[in-house]
């Protein structure tokens, strides 16, 4: 069975208070046994957010970025040995605001995807198509190539610790969401994708996320969809009450 999985992206947001508030109000309540929760926590407080949910087995913490390189004069860079040794074990990589302000290509998402899953992180990767894809009907064959090029190199054991998130960039932070169908559309295509590049038991056990303006009004009709598996959440992730009706979406 495939996780159910809500994880929230703070971005570049909050303080040191806010971040231990929100934390304290996600961890403090029950969440379903079959959901797992992500909090993608700005670097600062990353420490802060991995003691506050230690105890809670359902809560993992997960880095925004990290390095591809182990160490070097890489000034303000994050290493995967510097996550590990704080016991953060998620990373999210490609997401399309790295892509688009930092220039990250999928050639070197391609080499941080290894260099983390050789060292045993879960990795959530995002891929996802511009509105002007998405008007001239190539969007499926922008994303096949984002995965093609950055992820279908690794083994099947190896793409176990992968979790896909598409993200419509027209749709992030936009207030516009992609409706159910066209989540549902878009999964289906990137779990086929999957089925022909390794097998029909690798494809039906990896959890596809929906990024893109997920919030509680919407997130249940998402969740509900077969392929979409939950979501990456962003704006509503940072306000506890919004963030704690998605996680009991499902």
């Amino acid at each position: 069975m495939r996780r159910k999985i809500a994880a929230g992206n703070w971005k570049m947001n909050l303080t040191e208070t806010e971040a231990r508030e929100l934390t304290s109000a996600i961890s403090d309540k029950k969440i379903p046994n079959d959901v797992t929760v992500i909090l993608g926590c700005p670097a600062p407080y990353l420490s802060l957010t991995q003691a506050l949910t230690k105890s809670n087995k359902n809560i993992h913490i997960s880095a925004q970025n990290a390095h591809q390189e182990s160490k070097g004069a890489y000034t303000g860079e994050i290493s995967h040995n510097m996550l590990s040794s704080i016991g953060v074990d998620h990373v999210i990589i490609g997401h399309s605001e790295r892509r688009e302000y930092f220039n990250e290509s999928n050639n070197l998402l391609k080499k941080k995807v290894e260099v983390l899953i050789e060292n045993g992180f879960q990795v959530i990767f995002c891929c996802g198509e511009p509105l002007k894809v998405r008007k001239s009907k190539k969007h499926k064959a922008y994303v096949e190539k984002q995965l093609k090029e950055s992820l279908f190199h690794l083994s099947s054991t190896q793409l176990k610790n992968v979790i896909i998130a598409y993200e419509p960039i027209w749709a992030i932070g936009t207030g516009v969401t992609a409706s159910p169908a066209q989540a549902q559309d878009m999964h289906k295509y990137i779990r086929s994708l999957i089925r022909k590049n390794y097998t029909q038991k690798t494809a039906s056990e990896l959890s596809i996320l929906y990024g893109g303006s997920v919030k509680p009004a919407n997130a249940k009709e998402l969740f509900g969809k077969q392929d979409v598996d939950g979501g990456l959440v962003g704006g509503a992730s940072l306000n506890a009450e919004s963030f704690n009706k998605i996680i009991r979406s499902f």
